[in-house]
């Protein structure tokens, strides 16, 4: 199954210059967060694959008007083809507006998920914007990612941890990275993952 993740930024090559036959074989399509409505619709219009997204921190007009034919998964697991998915939206809080949580909102996001974790015996795929502490992280209190998602990973041991919010533009910032069992990837932009 081939996944396109995306986050952040509309790429001018799959919006401006689409073609269909490059994204003929996707059969989902994943946004992490920071990109217009219009684009996720372009997305799921075009390329004709289910969209599943989380908010990101810039992502106040979802809370007035959703993504036409797209559909959230923050704060849920959600089950494709027998792929476990779970969604946790937003950034660290660095301003207070909406979408921004501290380490302890977000570690109270996840203790509410236990009942559903315990039920679906774990995920497969973590979907987030905010990178996990440590790995892809910034230094900026911004971009600082969580721990919260650590301890997750650790846990249930995903294939996969998906996230934006760290252009690669900032100069350090990793495509990829591996804790443990898990594949971290960094959805700036589009990335094609075969699952």
């Amino acid at each position: 199954m081939k996944i396109l993740i995306v986050a952040d930024v509309e790429s001018k090559y799959i919006w401006d210059f689409f073609q269909k036959d490059k994204f003929r074989n996707i059969d989902l399509i994943i946004s992490c967060g920071d990109l217009k409505n219009e684009y996720l619709s372009f997305l799921v219009t075009m390329i004709n694959a289910p969209l599943l997204y989380v908010p990101g921190n810039h992502n106040t007009r979802y809370l007035r008007e959703s993504p036409e034919g797209c559909e959230s998964i923050d704060d849920r697991i959600f089950n494709f083809n027998g792929i476990r998915i779970l969604g946790l939206g937003g950034s660290i809080r660095y301003n207070g507006r909406e979408y921004q949580y501290t380490e302890k909102e977000m570690g109270k996001r996840i203790k509410k998920l236990r009942l559903k974790l315990f039920l679906n015996h774990g995920f497969d795929i973590l979907v987030t914007h905010a990178p996990a502490l440590g790995i892809n992280d910034g230094e900026d209190l911004c971009h600082t990612g969580f721990n919260a998602f650590n301890k997750l990973i650790d846990k249930y041991k995903p294939k996969y941890f998906f996230h934006g919010h760290q252009h690669l533009s900032y100069g350090k910032t990793q495509r990829t990275a591996d804790r443990g069992e898990t594949k971290i990837i960094n959805a700036y932009e589009y990335y094609i993952v075969e699952y």
